[in-house]
């Protein structure tokens, strides 16, 4: 990347000197810089240099409204200068915060109607490795304490948040995961299903779950925990027969389920909830990123009542956050909510730009480059491989990096999870923004291609 504004090299030296970027190579950052991002508005982003980029990953897949939305800024000056900060703790509480768990519960599935507020979605599924653990114990089961979740999931980078996700680059720093958490292997046909059909291999990876609560014991499981999408480990999509046979099983066994919905939650999918769209029925629900469309740090988990009853009944549950509720970021989620609401923003992803999203996106099939296009609403994943038919990859070659930094250079964020190139743009994205996405993304495939050849 070349660098003419010597505000950028002032930038790149404070970087290098002061600050420890996450989920970083940091030998790589240091020789080349961070790219700095001074502006946004609404899909597009420019950085110091003045370039233009359009964001095809909506932040961390959370600014769901879109960039400049002033309505957000009002919402949390105004919460500023009323009530800036004061904590939920000790038997106190403030409108905000309260307005807001009732605005989440009122879209949120049927008889989920209390809400936990974090600051983050790894604070959230620290909360609900807290919260399932204390709701057995208050039922008198309190040797249920494993939590059994899938191999390459995500669920936050915390400690709690990273055991129980899947992913191995994670666990072999610091010592993870924590005891009591197990993991499954993921619904992945196309990286792993091998001769099966999908619909087989959806199967055989929801008889994995059954395969693991007989394993470790049903008295000693106390909760499932999914993305409806698994979005950081590749935007991978169940085949049609998984989430069927997952409730099949979760219905002969006294488990809670815990459905993971910080990516696919408030309108990615076209419906509010990933739950929604696959009807799961989830007793948790971690929620986070679109709730404030990325504005202000939020999260929390959904309850369902049965679980909310027994720890409403049980006295003092000895955990919560200091930003727990924040009354500007609750200001900003409601404000937020209403524009999903009042703007059909979901109903317009659901028949609209979501069905353009996955025409144009499977335009891009017949790329040499390209064994497989997958997606659903305003997510989607194309698969780069040597050879189609045996769905081989290019090894060693981190060929996902390669395009990865085209689409950078060429005025596109697309991010590379190894050779997976993956999208979940802002659900306001127009029908034009799309055809740009599709075309920058057809160029950089052309140009890694030719790096190849």
């Amino acid at each position: 990347m070349s660098v003419v504004n010597p505000q950028t090299r002032e930038w790149q030296a404070l970087s290098e000197r002061h600050h420890l970027a996450p989920f970083s190579d940091y030998n790589q950052l240091k020789s080349k810089g961070p790219r700095i991002i001074t502006k946004a508005q609404g899909v597009h982003l420019w950085d110091s240099e003045g370039r233009q980029i359009l964001d095809g990953m909506a932040g961390l897949w959370c600014v769901a409204v879109g960039y400049g939305r002033e309505e957000l800024v009002q919402a949390a000056q105004q919460q500023m200068r009323e009530l800036p900060y004061y904590n939920l703790f000790f038997q106190t509480a403030h409108p905000p915060a309260l307005e807001l768990a009732k605005a989440i519960t009122d879209v949120a599935p049927a008889g989920m109607s209390h809400v936990f507020f974090t600051s983050s979605g790894s604070e959230g599924n620290d909360t609900v490795l807290r919260m399932v653990r204390h709701y057995w114990a208050l039922k008198g089961k309190p040797h249920k304490q494993t939590l059994i979740s899938r191999v390459n999931g995500y669920h936050g980078s915390t400690v709690a948040g990273a055991s129980l996700g899947g992913m191995s680059a994670m666990h072999e720093q610091g010592g993870l995961p924590i005891p009591g958490i197990v993991h499954i292997p993921q619904p992945y046909w196309f990286g792993e299903g091998g001769d099966m059909t999908p619909e087989d291999f959806g199967v055989w990876a929801a008889e994995q779950l059954e395969k693991k609560i007989l394993e470790v014991g049903e008295d000693n499981v106390a909760a499932f925990i999914a993305e409806p999408v698994q979005g950081a480990g590749g935007v991978i999509i169940p085949p049609e027969t998984y989430w069927p046979k997952i409730k099949e099983i979760l219905a002969r066994y006294d488990i809670l389920f815990v459905a993971d919905e910080v990516i696919c939650g408030f309108g990615r999918t076209g419906e509010w909830f990933g739950s929604d769209y696959y009807d799961l029925k989830p007793d948790l629900m971690t929620i986070a990123k679109g709730l404030t469309s990325g504005y202000i740090p939020m999260g929390g988990v959904i309850v369902r009542d049965h679980v909310a009853q027994v720890l409403s009944e049980g006295g003092d549950f000895n955990h919560g956050f200091t930003y727990s509720g924040h009354p500007v970021a609750a200001a900003v989620g409601l404000e937020n909510l209403r524009i999903l609401r009042d703007e059909h923003i979901i109903d317009t992803v659901r028949s609209e730009t979501a069905p353009y999203l996955q025409k144009r996106l499977r335009e891009l099939q017949d790329h040499p480059l390209v064994g497989e296009v997958r997606g659903l609403g305003l997510l989607g994943a194309i698969e780069l491989v040597k050879d189609k038919a045996s769905r081989s990859r290019y090894e060693g070659q981190g060929v996902g990096m390669v395009c990865r930094n085209f689409c950078f250079d060429n005025g596109l964020i697309m991010r590379a999870v190894g050779d997976t190139m993956i999208i979940a743009p802002p659900l306001v994205i127009s029908h034009a923004e799309i055809d740009e996405l599709i075309e920058k993304a057809r160029k950089c495939l052309d140009l890694t291609l030719a790096t190849l050849v």
